[in-house]
């Protein structure tokens, strides 16, 4: 039996028994002879955005060697030898910069950005002056008197903005690309993030020696659930924006959102004046408390009622079990109600991990230096041929892990043309293993079952999938960025 990582356990390889319809023809080829004793024959290459590469390879004794290489010039697209000649270093327009920049936005898109920086740097100069003079007006210094008070105030105020702007500016950075895909759960989370900052301005009149840390780590908090609202409010927007009337759905939702907090802060107003508000913190706090439970249970209830056309990788989940259970697809309404705001994908069944390395297919530790290489058994060379002739015309690589558990993990990996339909296929596949679980040896059949499946099953799925009302133009499954697996002489039998 093949069991998880490329072990055996007695006899010989079940590839190489004959089966009927068997994606594996002929056992893989041997590499024994005296011709090929000296030369290893090239499999794969898994190419990563840093520009290394780990190369598979078959040595003359049929074992498989992996080798982590330098950047390869001459196996580098048109595109990726521009980023690499680009001024600007590949970190910082990753981070800046939208993914797929320039051909994923306008022409005037960079112009754009170049002439909003310094206006913003002028607004938030001018936001510093302006504080400075609020704090005077209150009686903290004065225009007649000493301005000492006033500016030292006003830089620590602007201080612990400027902290939560750092909070802002990692989001915005980091996990831009999120939020396309699950705007409703990062909307919830905001409001968690903010909430967690609210504690920490509710804990400064306890501690007003630690004014400055307290209100920066709170504002730091708040700035990032902004950065998380900001981005999925767009998104929401979007969604409702039908006849492409953006601008006026934001401008009305401005509306609702100025006359909420005219309401808000009337009420807070009077709750403020309530004489035993003002004089028990403790009562302060667990009034805050409860009327933010109650925020929090109205803002998951609004989010519950978003109706999303679009196929996420949740909403892809549902629909796929939905198919391969009952052989129905669930129209964008019920697949909506049965979405989960909160649950994170890792913590769904079953298990998939997308983009994995192929050594974590065949049960080696993934290597991390350049110029290394690792020697596998020959099982290993037996393994990866098996793979790469089962997958031979699908756009990925799939394999379990943990075999025969309840917590089997299936690893996923792409080649480099896959699409979101490949990543859907995957999807599909690992779902139709879980529900078919094997129950006797034979993995590889198992496989090769599951692929005859998919083939015979997924045209009815995306014809169910129309008849549903989803469209195919509005399924955003994102291929992972690496490891993109590259398949080198593909006429050889493998």
């Amino acid at each position: 039996m093949l069991s998880v990582g490329g072990r055996f356990q007695g006899g010989a390889p079940p590839w190489r028994r004959p089966r009927p319809r068997s994606r594996l023809a002929s056992p893989p080829a041997s590499s024994s002879g005296a011709g090929d004793s000296e030369k290893a024959r090239p499999l794969l290459v898994e190419r990563y955005r840093d520009g290394a590469a780990k190369r598979y390879m078959l040595d003359g004794d049929s074992k498989l060697q992996v080798q982590w290489e330098k950047h390869d010039e001459s196996s580098v697209n048109t595109v990726e030898d521009e980023k690499a000649n680009s001024p600007i270093p590949r970190a910082v327009s990753d981070f800046v910069l939208p993914a797929g920049f320039p051909e994923s936005v306008s022409d005037d898109y960079l112009q754009y950005m170049l002439l909003q920086f310094p206006t913003n740097v002028t607004g938030w100069i001018c936001h510093t002056l302006v504080t400075s003079s609020l704090l005077k007006a209150v009686g903290v210094g004065s225009f007649t008197g000493t301005s000492a008070a006033a500016a030292a105030a006003a830089i620590r105020w602007v201080s612990k903005d400027g902290v939560g702007a750092f909070g802002r500016l990692l989001i915005g950075g980091r996990f831009g690309t999120l939020f396309d895909d699950d705007p409703k759960k990062w909307r919830m989370y905001a409001d968690f993030i903010g909430s967690a900052g609210s504690i920490f301005d509710l804990t400064t009149p306890l501690y007003p020696g630690y004014f400055l840390p307290l209100a920066s780590l709170g504002n730091l908090a708040k700035a990032v659930g902004r950065g998380f609202r900001d981005p999925s409010n767009r998104v929401i927007q979007n969604h409702f924006a039908k006849s492409g009337n953006l601008g006026e759905i934001a401008a009305k939702e401005e509306v609702w959102e100025v006359g909420a907090q005219l309401v808000g802060l009337s009420i807070g107003v009077l709750i403020l004046d309530t004489p035993g508000i003002q004089s028990s913190y403790l009562t302060l706090t667990l009034t805050w408390l409860g009327v933010r439970l109650l925020h929090l249970w109205f803002r998951y209830q609004s989010l519950v009622v978003l109706k999303f056309r679009t196929v996420n990788l949740k909403r892809a989940r549902i629909l796929v079990r939905s198919h391969v259970a009952n052989h129905t697809v669930p129209g964008y309404v019920a697949c909506n109600e049965g979405e989960n705001i909160l649950t994170w994908e890792r913590f769904l069944q079953p298990r998939i991990s997308f983009g994995v390395p192929m050594e974590r297919m065949l049960g080696g530790e993934e290597s991390t230096h350049m110029d290394m290489v690792c020697v596998f058994r020959k099982k290993n060379s037996f393994m990866v041929n098996m793979l790469l002739k089962l997958y031979k015309y699908e756009k990925y690589i799939l394999c379990v892990e943990q075999l025969g558990s309840e917590e089997a993990t299936y690893l996923v990996t792409f080649k480099e043309a896959a699409t979101s339909m490949s990543v859907l296929r995957s999807l599909w596949q690992a779902h139709w293993l879980h529900q078919n679980r094997l129950k006797q040896d034979g993995v590889v059949a198992w496989l090769e079952e599951s692929l005859t499946a998919l083939e015979d099953g997924f045209a009815d799925f995306i014809k169910q999938m129309e008849e549903a009302g989803w469209d195919q133009s509005q399924i955003f499954l994102k291929v992972p960025k690496e490891p993109v697996l590259v398949l080198e002489h593909l006429d050889q039998e493998v």
